[in-house]
């Protein structure tokens, strides 16, 4: 299963400690070149196993870049090219732009149910505390309900 994300469940991860789950859930986890950047703008270092991969063309992402940033376009980008089974993006524009390009997407609430169901995690409540409040991640009070309503918490 290859998944390529944006920055920003990334970024989440890492900064609670649990990026290892991409690792763990998914065979190959991928970012283009701009989100390397960004990463390193706020980590030193990421996880030897995300694979930076160049796009085979720039076209499509200087099409997207007119609706999101560049990661995000060249996360949308590289999706299609690879055909990706998921791309990992949570911005609403970023979504939606994915999904009309028929790029199937996934969120990082999506990451964390999936890691909750097959016992890599054992509380996503808690793990959802600590994206909000070490993090900065937002999540309204009803996306969080419902996802926990449908782990069973």
């Amino acid at each position: 299963m290859i998944v390529v994300s944006d920055t920003s469940p990334i970024t989440a991860l890492l900064t609670v400690g649990q990026a290892e789950l991409l690792r763990k859930l998914f065979q190959e986890v991928v970012i283009p070149p701009a989100v390397e950047a960004e990463l390193l703008r706020t980590h030193s270092v990421f996880p030897e196993w995300l694979q930076v991969r160049q796009l085979r063309s720039h076209a499509q992402a200087l099409a997207y870049e007119r609706v999101v940033d560049r990661g995000e376009a060249e996360a949308i980008a590289l999706a299609q090219e690879l055909k990706a089974n998921w791309l990992l993006i949570d911005e609403r524009k970023g979504r939606r732009l994915a999904q009309e390009a028929s790029v199937p997407v996934l969120g990082l609430v999506g990451v964390i149910l999936i890691a909750k169901r097959v016992g890599l995690v054992s509380s996503a409540c808690e793990l959802l505390d600590r994206l909000e409040r070490d993090a900065g991640v937002f999540l309204t009070d009803e996306l969080k309900e419902v996802a926990l309503k449908s782990v069973g918490e």
